[in-house]
């Protein structure tokens, strides 16, 4: 909290020591704990911002230069989530259709048959393993019972719900083709993600390339691995949507057996295409032609909107159970699906052309200012957080959660949400064996030379709202987080 005084009019100066109590009452609260922590070495050149507010009166207890905008990482994800629940709620369910056009004869489809999405981001998902199984059977026995034993058409994807800006424009070079960094689309499927299994050998043989998971016959691969006897991994896929190269740099250890790395899948709804086409067939029903989407399709000017019959609609789990998996594991594109499924409800009273990503910011943006919040520091060009010009301050940060836990329908549903500190989620590490652990519920950020955190603090039966950001630090990230952990156990 800065205090710059005014020297051109005294009554400007009475005014701000007026002001004086209550920053010396801010101030002493936090000083010896926050002022060991600044002291921490890591510390040296970093920029902090800190806040904590009773829940109940909105009372700042402890505040720490609380309107500086600061990259956030991933606990932009509680902005994103909050405003979901609020406004799509929390039994809202993603929806995927199957349909075809043209005409059903004798147990031949001549039309096409497609898939409709709705920006499901947990089709197939790893983290839904009651609902991944069945899909692809759901789908498929639906086919069957229409009849349909040939298609002489192709599967199509129909990802047009949301544009072709899968990646947001401000993320890291080192980040896209990632396995966290995979993009958002109309139709997403596993994760949009991969695994690549990696044999290694003594140090300074190249690493080999096993397989992927699932298998992705399209991609092409170019090695630049290097294995030293070093304690653990440093490595990482790069590669643009769209593109089937990967560049594989970095080191890893010697003698791994199957060794994992993941990636992004390039092309989600194309692959989507690809995959239920091979399963069809695989089931008896046959496919004449190659499966494509409606961006390479729209690209060629051959996309055609036909009239269109529905097999079937399928829906992903609640947004409850969404969000919980959002905020827990920290999913980048459940994040960012949900941004921009917010979008949607976006209109303009003039001609512009905005992305997706920005449709969702602007509906986040004016959904807090019109319930009392000032979101003058919110600045998403995600809704994961990573894009490191994602800024944000601790006083909008808290003032969210306040709300979220004394104004809102779906309050529990948000708390819930995010892990419980030494417990589980991100978080399952963090003051464990302490006396705050299972009464502190917090979604952790971090990313380079970034480590964040916001939540809730519980203690006497008050609850507080909290949060803290860190930017800039040298050091280890486990040195940094203990550092944290001796900061709440300090204050509460």
């Amino acid at each position: 909290m800065n205090t710059i005084l005014p020297t051109k009019s005294l009554s400007r100066i009475a005014a701000v020591l007026c002001l004086f109590p209550f920053y010396f009452h801010v101030v002493a609260q936090v000083s010896q704990p926050f002022r060991l922590f600044l002291q921490k070495p890591a510390l040296k050149g970093a920029t902090v911002s800190f806040m904590v507010k009773e829940v109940g009166s909105g009372n700042v207890l402890y505040g720490y230069e609380t309107e500086r905008e600061m990259t956030p990482a991933s606990v932009m994800k509680t902005v994103t989530t909050a405003t979901a629940l609020e406004l799509l709620g929390e039994d809202f369910c993603f929806e995927t259709s199957v349909l075809y056009d043209g005409e059903i004869l004798n147990g031949v489809l001549n039309g096409n048959l497609y898939i409709q999405g709705g920006g499901d981001p947990t089709i197939n998902s790893s983290e839904m393993t009651t609902y991944k199984d069945s899909i692809f059977d759901l789908w498929t026995l639906a086919v069957k019972q229409a009849g349909i034993q040939q298609i002489n058409g192709q599967v199509i994807a129909d990802e047009s719900i949301f544009d072709t800006e899968g990646v947001s424009m401000k993320w890291m070079r080192e980040d896209i083709g990632s396995g966290y960094g995979q993009g958002s689309y109309g139709l997403n499927v596993f994760d949009n993600q991969y695994t690549l299994y990696v044999n290694t050998r003594a140090s300074g043989i190249r690493p080999s390339l096993v397989s992927t998971e699932p298998a992705m016959p399209s991609l092409h691969f170019f090695n630049h691995l290097q294995t030293l006897p070093v304690p653990s991994d440093s490595c990482y896929i790069v590669g643009f949507p769209f593109s089937n190269e990967r560049y594989l740099y970095g080191v890893m250890r010697t003698n791994q057996n199957r060794a994992r790395m993941t990636g992004d899948i390039p092309d989600p709804a194309l692959y989507l295409a690809w995959y239920f086409s091979n399963y069809l067939i695989n089931n008896g029903v046959g496919v004449e032609k190659e499966p494509t989407c409606h961006r390479i399709l729209s690209q060629m000017g051959e996309w055609k909107d036909t009239n269109r019959k529905n097999l079937i609609t399928t829906y992903s789990p609640s947004l409850k159970e969404v969000v919980s998996i959002t905020n827990f594991v920290s999913h980048n594109l459940y994040a960012d699906a949900l941004l921009k499924t917010l979008g949607l409800r976006y209109q303009s009273n003039q001609p512009e052309v905005i992305t997706s990503f920005e449709k969702g910011a602007r509906i986040v943006k004016n959904y807090w200012t019109t319930n009392g919040l000032n979101p003058s520091s919110l600045w998403m060009f995600d809704g994961s957080g990573l894009a490191i010009t994602d800024k944000v301050n601790v006083e909008f940060l808290c003032n969210l959660y306040m709300y979220m836990a004394t104004k809102s329908n779906v309050s529990e549903s948000f708390i819930e949400s995010l892990p419980q500190a030494g417990v589980d989620g991100t978080v399952r590490n963090m003051l464990r064996g302490s006396s705050l652990q299972g009464r502190t519920r917090l979604k952790s950020g971090s990313m380079s030379r970034v480590q964040c955190y916001g939540g809730y603090i519980t203690k006497d039966g008050q609850q507080y709202a909290v949060a803290i950001l860190v930017n800039n630090f040298s050091g280890r990230h486990n040195l940094l987080r203990g550092a944290v952990e001796e900061l709440f156990l300090a204050l509460f």
